[in-house]
This record gives structure tokens, C-alpha cells and sequence, in this order.
């Protein structure tokens, strides 16, 4: 007979999700009420106003969508996509690659600029791109590139898109509480995040942001938007703030409950502090990992704090690696995706889990580990070298 899961207990150092606070889960835990009460409705206000400040936007149509990040992004393509649109995708890593496919599906006109698996998005061929396609509607990129940890200049991109009058999409998936991330300051017009990344919050829940552009040119759509679900002239009518809720959809209560405690926490610690942790514990980590004589797969200015991309050492099982990992200390880390995939371990310090506990316990795991499969790297130094770094 099948009985009541109780997972075991795991730290959580992958691509995400990440380690989720006591805070949250107890949050999850808390009364059902239904989802037009009118307590609820006064949390959806205070969940859309905590966004906004962490999205650093005035944006009216800041929202979380009641799916995960995939879903955000379908939201973004669904929503300001018309067939024959010219749109130009950045794809340097597994998630430019899926912005690609929206595009397609959706009858647009896919211009691709692509870039090495572990670069960032060429900003002098995103330039190149929009003079060689003047009838550009949208430029797609991915802000931090999940599958390879590398960080493009979603600032001085979305520069390009405003400067040659076209609507920016930007994936906020892994960078979102982790990295600055300034949608009106950088002119973002469209843009959706996760909330297992650095949110520290369960899975299931992506939030997006639109600004009064892509609004503009959603409510001037000549066809309906292809998705009913995500059709945001529809769900605003659920979130949107000050008029009576029109019924779109049961959100998900308990889940919703989780993700305004998870602001919560972020706005207690501060973005400017949140930013500066995750870049510590990198550092540390990444003291650590060089020292042992590993690598990285990204250059050093375009790395990203919260997932780190190592290089696998020649001859090393790498699945077997995270095996023992998980069976010997319950440590979970991730393979590499697409080009990557079996040349390096993915190394997630996002939100809950960016924490000097971690760091150490997973450069001490890892080199026992190592021990263990006689790899030949430097012993005794990985943690001495991560500790270092916190010294000083």
C-alpha cells in the first residue's frame, strides 16, 4: 500500500531549486482561504508591491504567474508576439534556445545571435542584428544562463533595443534576488524570474513584470493573444490593484503565501546585502575550487555569483561524483545541459543556499569525494582557501 512521501533531507546546491527557508515552508503550512477572500486579495496587493521593489520598477503589470518560470516566459512571448513579427533571440546557452522555440511557435520571424556555451551575448553582434533587421519588433536574451553560469549586459542590451525603438524580453529566471537586476532603470520591457532560484521559495510561481510599452503594443494586438491562461488582459483582471477581482483562475493559495514570505526576508536583508552575499560565498567558493586546481567554464568579469559552471576533471565519472555526493551527504549539485552536458558539475549558491555553511560543506564533501575516486587534485587547501577569503 502506498503511504504518506516524506522526502529526505537534502542540501540543495544544483541549478535549483535551492534550499528553502523554515520561514517559508511554515508559511505553506498556514490556513487555506479561498483565493477571492478578501484577506487574500490584501496579501495579492502586498505580493505585487514587494515585487515591484525587487524588480525596481513602478510597473502596474507586475504579477506572479501561477506556473513556473517556463510559463513566465511563454507569458513574455505569448503576450507581445504577432505572426511575421521580426524578433531577435540571443541563444548562448540551453534557455536562449527555448526563447527561439516561442518564437517559432508563435509565426514569428526568428533572427538568432548566437554565441559560445559559456560567453555572454555579444552586445557588438546584438548591435549588428538590429541594424541588419530594421523591422525588428523584439529582442529576446537570458540575463544569467542558467545552463552554463554566465552573465550577460542586460543594461547596455536593452539600451540597444529602446535606442532602435524595439520591445526587450529578458529572462530574470536565475538572477532575480541574486544580481542587480533594474527594470526601469535599464528599460527592461519585458521580463520573468523563478521562484526557486534565489527567491529562496518552492517551485511553481514565476513573476514577470511588463512595462507601459509592451502594455501599449499588447492592447494593440491584431490577433488575440494565443494562450487564454496567459493572456495578461485577462489575469490582470485577477491582480490588477484597486478594482473588484474578476475570477481568472483558483491561484495557487499556499504557494502564494510562500512567495510573500520569501519577499518578506529578501526586503529584511536588503537587495544591496542579498547581492553582496551571493558574491562572497562565489568568491569563497570559487577560491576553493581553483585551488584543488579545478576550473571554470566562465570568464572570471562574466561569471555569475549564484551558479557556478566547473569544469570536470579528465577521466573523472562526473555522474558518479554527484552520486556519492547525494548518497554519502546528501548534497545535491547538478550536470552540465546541451554542449555542456558531462564536461561540467553546475554549482548553484542561489538565495537560501549562498551561505559560508554550504560553501564549506561542499568543498569538503567534494574533496573527500575525490579522496575517495583517487582523483588527482590538490588536497588540503580547498577549504583553507575559501576560509581565507571570508578572513579578509
Amino acid at each position: 500500500m502506498i503511504k504518506s512521501f516524506f522526502p529526505p533531507s537534502r542540501t540543495l546546491m544544483g541549478p535549483g531549486p535551492s534550499d528553502v527557508s523554515p520561514r517559508v515552508l511554515a508559511a505553506m503550512a498556514r490556513n487555506t482561504i479561498g483565493h477571492l477572500d478578501p484577506a487574500f486579495v490584501s496579501m495579492m496587493d502586498e505580493v505585487k508591491e514587494m515585487l515591484q521593489t525587487i524588480f525596481k520598477t513602478s510597473n502596474a503589470l507586475t504579477m506572479p504567474i501561477s506556473a513556473p518560470g517556463s510559463a513566465g516566459m511563454e507569458c513574455c512571448f505569448v503576450n507581445l508576439i504577432e505572426p511575421g513579427d521580426t524578433v531577435i533571440v540571443c541563444q548562448n546557452g540551453v534557455f536562449g534556445t527555448r526563447m527561439a522555440e516561442n518564437v517559432t511557435r508563435l509565426g514569428g520571424k526568428l533572427v538568432l545571435v548566437k554565441d559560445d556555451w559559456g560567453s555572454p551575448v555579444s552586445v557588438d553582434k546584438v548591435e549588428q542584428a538590429l541594424k541588419d533587421n530594421p523591422d525588428t519588433k523584439l529582442l529576446a536574451f537570458v540575463h544569467a544562463e542558467t545552463s552554463t553560469g554566465a552573465r550577460s549586459d542586460a543594461k547596455t542590451l536593452c539600451a540597444l533595443a529602446t535606442s532602435a525603438h524595439v520591445l526587450s524580453i529578458v529572462d530574470a529566471v536565475t538572477s532575480l534576488g541574486g544580481i542587480e537586476v533594474d527594470v526601469d532603470g535599464w528599460g527592461i520591457d519585458a521580463i520573468y524570474s523563478g521562484t526557486q532560484k534565489c527567491l529562496s521559495c518552492t517551485p511553481g510561481i514565476s513573476p514577470v513584470s511588463f512595462s507601459d510599452r509592451a502594455v501599449e503594443k499588447i492592447k494593440n494586438r491584431t490577433v488575440p493573444v494565443s494562450s487564454w491562461f496567459l493572456d495578461t488582459n485577462l489575469v490582470m483582471g485577477y491582480w490588477g490593484a484597486g478594482a473588484k477581482r474578476a475570477y481568472h483562475h483558483t491561484a495557487p493559495v499556499n504557494a502564494l503565501y510562500a512567495l510573500h514570505e520569501s519577499l518578506v526576508m529578501v526586503l529584511e536583508e536588503g537587495l544591496d546585502n542579498a547581492w553582496a552575499r551571493h558574491e562572497l560565498n562565489h568568491e569563497a567558493l570559487a577560491a576553493g575550487v581553483e585551488a584543488m586546481g579545478l576550473a571554470f567554464v566562465v570568464e572570471k568579469n562574466s561569471r555569475l555569483p549564484q551558479l557556478n559552471s566547473i569544469t570536470i576533471p579528465e577521466g573523472v565519472d562526473e555522474a558518479k561524483v554527484r552520486g556519492l555526493l547525494l548518497e554519502n551527504y546528501s548534497l545535491e549539485i547538478g550536470a552540465g545541459l546541451g554542449a555542456l552536458a558531462g564536461k561540467v558539475w553546475r554549482v548553484g549558491l542561489m538565495g537560501e543556499s549562498s551561505s559560508r555553511r554550504n560553501v564549506l560543506y561542499f568543498l569538503s564533501s567534494l574533496e573527500n569525494t575525490f579522496s575517495e575516486l583517487n582523483v588527482d587534485v590538490a588536497y588540503g587547501v580547498a577549504v583553507k582557501s575559501a576560509l581565507a577569503i571570508y578572513e579578509s
